[in-house]
């Protein structure tokens, strides 16, 4: 293979020429690829050339694009659909770290978005085996249900369902309130503190899926949330399904 590596922007014209540094052919591939997305070349949505096609005007082998294409995919910068092809993927319009507690509401405003709730539905159940267990509460204890799905500009980006023992609960509130952080804070005089999470990326379900709106390769992110106040006590459970197009978390993670 000749040591420059030749790259086009557009099919058919060569945009520009780069010598082959110490680094991978694959990883100035992946480099590339961005670039063209980040200009404008490919588009959110967009199907890229066929492997074929993009190897050629690449200068690379097959064995070194498709290299570049798995980790692409790895990173969520595009998506494969076998038999139909590889398109680029949106980018996530909603970003936080994990080890920062936001509402959903937040987040979305945060993203200067305007936040919206669609209400499901809403019930009293008593409390389960496991909900006796995470609330720590007592038998007799009931369990106030919300289901609700949260917009962005009208759009769908997260299905919640949310658990908050009654006996937590003034007599009366009103639980159409965007943010439940600031109804337990305004209606209960409870202060949310911290939460413990735990993230489960799972794909299509058949169920929340066509609530959000997603296409079949679109995948979720599960985040299994229980809310402690600043006496310890645990007073929310949530699952929240984010589109994963949509949203990204990340964490800092620092060296002891």
């Amino acid at each position: 293979m000749s040591d420059l590596l030749y790259i086009v922007g557009k099919m058919g014209d060569i945009s520009m020429t780069i010598k082959s540094d110490n680094r991978h052919l694959y990883l100035q591939v992946i480099d590339k690829i961005k670039e063209d997305i980040e200009n404008g070349t490919y588009r959110e949505k967009e199907k890229l050339p066929s492997e074929f096609e993009l190897s050629k005007s690449l200068g690379v082998s097959r064995a070194t694009l498709r290299e570049a294409l798995r980790t692409l995919e790895e990173e969520n910068v595009i998506i494969r659909r076998h038999g139909v092809g590889t398109f680029v993927n949106s980018k996530p319009k909603f970003t936080s770290g994990i080890e920062q507690l936001n509402s959903v509401t937040a987040m979305i405003e945060q993203a200067t978005l305007k936040p919206g709730t669609v209400f499901l539905s809403s019930s009293i159940t008593g409390a389960t085996e496991d909900e006796i267990k995470k609330f720590k509460c007592k038998r007799d204890e009931e369990i106030f249900l919300l289901e609700r799905v949260r917009t962005a500009n009208s759009e769908p980006v997260v299905y919640c369902l949310d658990k908050i023992p009654t006996s937590v609960l003034p007599d009366t509130f009103d639980h159409e309130q965007e943010s439940l952080f600031k109804l337990l804070e305004d209606n209960a005089n409870i202060y949310i503190s911290y939460a413990v999470t735990h993230i489960e990326p799972i794909g299509y379900h058949e169920k929340i899926s066509p609530i959000l709106e997603c296409d079949p390769e679109t995948s979720l992110l599960l985040l299994k949330q229980m809310h402690y106040d600043d006496k310890d006590q645990p007073v929310l459970y949530s699952l929240n399904y984010f589109r994963a197009d949509h949203f990204s978390f990340h964490v800092v993670r620092k060296r002891l």
